[in-house]
């Protein structure tokens, strides 16, 4: 479905327009409209009233091309800025409920099998006393741009739990929705409550080494600029369990009037039940593209720094996105009651500084990196005019590096642990020269031909795209799972080329759910043999 410009001559169109893609579709197409008044909501299925708190679409085509596309509108009447995001919530968990329940359940297992129930207790008093604080200094910080912006995303969480029980013929409970937007978090916080579960790289062998950072270091990032500036491009590669590949890429337009609000529209990769990316891959109507890759913290100490009286990054994430306005503002409003989960190296690109075939101002990159009690970032624009930025799931900064523990890992296991020869920064230098327009970039983000490379080693996962699943020593079904490109224009009017599944690489065969591999994987494809499709929001409003 195309986008459309928003006026009242072109409601019926568009009702009509709903009407033929409803009969059309091969997927489950849902549409509605929300009203809510102080947390307070009438959920109207198959109406599309642009006046109301919140309106919107999910088209559910998961089984056949790989992704739902989510589109929601918000803010258009005279709603106040929390109803619109609590409404926003409301619709898109009345919209997911099926999935989220389906999404919880593949997640779960993952994070909780072998856990103790006395573990799984004191992560819901770390949730709870976190909440608990959080919500106590959005009460108290009313006139606080961050705050209030806190109490914004909180509410439109609020409103995903209310949705999801409007509908749902399961019951979930608020621990499940904080486990689903805290996934990431969850990557840091499980070593902080049950250390024992902290897996220690002394005792490893290399081979084991290489699979414990495959398996925990997350995804593969590329910023590439033409040699001319003719175009740049931006890519993301999502690595994790495969479990995790219930995707859903979401449009979100919330008109609210805070004038602390930088993007009032985003567009970015998620998943059922989740407020954020994860990914991340986010397009925002301050002209910015975010994109990001975990980091490991070999250090077990610092994990002493990580206390529930602090935002999760799922939650300064969004809060950045929404107020900053340039790289610099988002590093800034990111540090702030830093939780020391989730701890990534963020790419903030400005679009208003780069000028295609003419130059590339200072600040057009930012990168920023966290680890507990530490947040770095820094204007490396220098390094993107040479032509690239890639990033891979080792840190930057060399004081995030160093207090992270990488020295004494590179000491013990080697180089391919490090900044500037671990397998992907050789390839990604090696073959980002090789990136002339869109589908070269696809490429190099689907990169992975293990048996050739001499970069690669034989290992499927020293790759730009990983295959757990064919790794030789410890496979499992993990890996890089999907791949979001875009180039400027396509940024500006929040389009992405996305696709997902497994890579098929150089010969490789497409990833099926078999008995070798039959973790839960409730409601997902069979088998990933999908192509790229693009995406774009459906609405757009004056």
């Amino acid at each position: 479905m195309t986008e459309v410009t928003m006026s009242r001559k072109s409601v019926l169109k568009i009702l009509f327009l709903f009407v033929t893609f409803l009969y059309f579709s091969d997927g489950e197409y849902t549409y509605g409209t929300v009203t809510c008044k102080e947390q307070v909501c009438k959920y109207r299925p198959n109406v599309l009233d642009f006046k109301a708190t919140a309106c919107g679409t999910y088209n559910d085509t998961l089984l056949q091309t790989g992704w739902g596309i989510l589109d929601i509108v918000g803010g258009q009447g005279e709603d106040s800025d929390l109803d619109v995001m609590f409404g926003a919530g409301f619709l898109e968990g009345a919209f997911t409920a099926e999935r989220i329940w389906q999404h919880y359940h593949n997640v779960q297992e993952f994070f909780f099998k072998k856990r103790d129930e006395d573990v799984i207790k004191k992560l819901k008093i770390w949730f709870d006393q976190q909440n608990s604080w959080m919500r106590s200094m959005i009460a108290k910080n009313k006139n606080d741009p961050l705050w209030r912006h806190v109490g914004l995303i909180m509410a439109q969480f609020d409103g995903l739990v209310a949705g999801y029980k409007s509908v749902a013929k399961q019951d979930l409970d608020v621990f499940a929705f904080q486990v689903l937007n805290g996934v990431g978090d969850l990557l840091d916080l499980l070593s902080v409550i049950d250390p024992a579960s902290a897996a220690d790289w002394t005792k490893m062998t290399h081979s084991q080494m290489l699979s414990f950072v495959q398996d925990r270091g997350m995804c593969s990032a590329l910023i590439k600029v033409l040699g001319a500036y003719e175009d740049v491009f931006m890519s993301h590669s999502s690595w994790f369990v495969y479990q995790a590949t219930m995707r859903i890429y979401k449009h979100y337009n919330f008109n609210v009037s805070d004038p602390a609000t930088s993007a009032k529209r985003v567009s970015f990769s998620s998943y059922p039940g989740f407020l954020e990316s994860l990914d991340d891959f986010y397009h925002m109507s301050s002209n910015m593209v975010m994109l990001q890759t975990t980091n490991n913290v070999f250090n077990k100490e610092l994990y002493d720094y990580v206390k529930p009286e602090s935002l999760f990054a799922w939650q300064r994430v969004r809060v950045a996105n929404m107020m900053a306005n340039g790289g610099k503002e988002w590093a800034k409003v990111m540090a702030q009651y830093n939780s020391g989960t989730y701890n990534n190296q963020y790419m903030v690109i400005d679009l208003k500084k780069i000028h295609l075939k003419s130059a590339i101002e200072d600040d057009a990159l930012w990168v920023v990196e966290q680890i507990p009690s530490l947040v770095e970032a820094d204007d490396v624009t220098p390094i993107l005019r040479t032509g690239y930025w890639a990033s891979y799931n080792v840190p930057y900064f060399e004081k995030v590096y160093n207090m992270s523990g990488y020295p004494e890992v590179v000491a013990k296991m080697g180089t391919d642990f490090s900044y500037q020869l671990a397998p992907r920064a050789k390839i990604f230098r090696r073959d980002e020269g090789k990136v002339v327009d869109l589908d070269s970039m696809k490429h190099i983000m689907r990169y992975n031909d293990f048996k050739n490379d001499p970069y690669s080693e034989g290992n499927s996962c020293n790759t730009i795209c990983c295959r757990g699943d064919l790794r030789k020593d410890n496979p499992s079904p993990s890996g890089c799972y999907d791949t979001k490109v875009s180039d400027y224009k396509m940024a500006l009017n929040f389009q992405a080329d996305i696709i997902n599944g497994p890579t098929l690489g150089t010969g490789l065969s497409p990833f099926s759910w078999t008995t070798e591999f039959n973790q839960t994987h409730m409601g997902l494809p069979t088998t990933y043999n999908f192509d790229f499709q693009r995406t774009s929001p459906k609405f757009r409003t004056p």
